[in-house]
């Protein structure tokens, strides 16, 4: 039996990689940290959402029936990670001339239109931040009870100081942090580390979305919502979290500290954090404007599909750096599947008595995604077994999401017939004819080719 007969996954918490063991043998609760709505996202976010497409999708090949929850984060989420700056949404608002809510809406629904484009398995539950105020406040109420937060003039901060396992998960050394260097410092902290669970509107500041608690308007800690929609959807623990590297120090250690200090338990049990791309030697952020969005690359001739494929011939753990380049090599080869595709839909290559070998394969590529979901060293092991009968292509398709067999449409009549017509003019050498009926298949996206078992059909991109 494989080492990797079952599912591997490196988890941040213990800082290696385990066999999973869901809570439910059969059930799986997942949450997935999801955008801040407030500009057009870029191909460094969806990388992200590509890789826990991926993990969904090999949880499914293992028999486990996941539920997942993805927030969108559209109130509280400053321009610093710490408790400083402009919320996101307001900036976004302020640069577009438009309100918060139009600015939330639309880039939501953005971000939505490009996720589908990419052919990813939608969550259970898409979790608006915004649909999770009273939440928030319950959440707030519990940690204010049991003593684990103080006010000050901006806002109610939890107090790090009361949970001492508060740097673990991190593995942060708050003796030596200095002032500046993680958050924004203020006087009124208590700790460099404190942050704040619910911001307080200051007179004259202009927020246009706030809610009243404690006899004050103002909004939720961009961390807050996490603990709250993991509360009321899922329930604590859950199985599986995923988010960036950049969520690790800061953003999901306070999920941590909040779910804990509120219910005494543990938020999640395994914890999967990707890298990230980057473009001209930088990480790709909105901030930087150094990111191509999904509409440049269709624009440039290209998939939203093809960018997965580039996306999961690397690892999730990896460092990637983007280039068109490197694009144009993943177009070539999910090009090259979709050709082996259409080729097991013609008779010619119909060869069913491999089926024992494919079965063999498809273990293989299993016990790679089992460990740890290297789709890459699965990739190369489908580059080898390309003429595969038409069914594994389908189980390929589910494992992967690359549209390959969906993508490689059979000729329509007329298409066959001048493919007949073809071989016709072909075999009386008549290649004045064959050459002139092959340029109207190239418009068609077709071109057709000659072999000892017959002419057979593939697609040019």
């Amino acid at each position: 039996m494989s080492k990797y007969s079952k599912l591997h996954l490196y988890n941040t918490l213990t800082r290696k990689i385990e066999e999973f063991r869901p809570i439910d043998p059969k059930h799986v609760k997942i949450y997935t940290c999801g955008p801040t709505v407030y500009s057009t996202p870029h191909i460094g976010n969806f990388a992200a959402y590509i890789y826990w497409d991926l993990l969904i999708r090999t949880l499914k090949f293992n028999n486990y029936v996941p539920y997942r929850v993805l927030n969108l984060t559209d109130v509280g989420h400053l321009t610093s990670d710490g408790d400083e700056g402009e919320d996101k949404l307001e900036k976004g608002a302020r640069q577009s001339g438009k309100s918060v809510w139009e600015v939330a809406g639309y880039y939501a629904s953005l971000f939505l239109k490009d996720f589908l484009s990419l052919n990813l398995i939608s969550p259970d539950v898409i979790a608006k931040a915004t649909d999770y105020i009273e939440e928030d406040k319950a959440l707030v109420d519990q940690l204010i009870s049991k003593g684990y937060t103080y006010e000050t003039s901006d806002g109610i901060y939890f107090d790090t100081s009361k949970l001492p396992t508060y740097a673990d998960f991190a593995q942060l050394n708050l003796n030596n942090l200095k002032a500046g260097a993680r958050v924004e410092f203020s006087t009124e902290k208590r700790n460099l580390s404190d942050f704040a669970v619910w911001k307080f509107i200051q007179p004259g500041e202009k927020h246009a979305m706030r809610w009243d608690y404690l006899g004050r308007p103002g909004y939720p800690g961009w961390h807050l919502e996490c603990s709250s929609i993991i509360h009321a959807e899922l329930g604590e623990p859950i199985d599986i979290h995923t988010g960036g590297i950049d969520h690790i120090p800061v953003h999901h250690t306070n999920e941590i500290a909040q779910t804990l200090a509120a219910f005494d338990k543990q938020l999640s049990h395994y914890w999967l954090h990707c890298d990230h791309l980057r473009s001209e030697g930088k990480k790709i952020s909105k901030s930087l404007g150094n990111g191509y969005t999904m509409q440049d690359l269709v624009d440039k001739g290209y998939s939203p599909l093809d960018f997965k494929m580039w996306v999961l011939q690397g690892h999730y753990q990896s460092e990637r750096s983007f280039s068109l380049t490197d694009l144009e090599a993943a177009r070539r080869r999910r090009l090259s599947w979709r050709n082996a595709a259409a080729l097991s839909k013609q008779e010619v290559f119909n060869e069913t008595d491999k089926e024992n070998l494919m079965h063999e394969i498809l273990s293989e590529v299993k016990a790679e995604l089992n460990n740890n979901l290297n789709s890459a060293a699965a990739f190369a092991i489908i580059d080898a077994n390309t003429l595969i009968i038409p069914e594994y292509w389908h189980e390929i398709d589910a494992l992967f999401g690359l549209g390959i067999y969906e993508d490689a449409p059979e000729p329509s009549s007329k298409q066959l017939e001048l493919i007949k017509k073809w071989e016709e003019a072909y075999d009386k050498h008549d290649y004045v004819e064959s050459d002139a009926i092959r340029e109207d298949l190239k418009i068609d996206n077709f071109r057709v080719t000659n072999t000892p078992k017959g002419p057979i059909w593939q697609y040019i991109r």
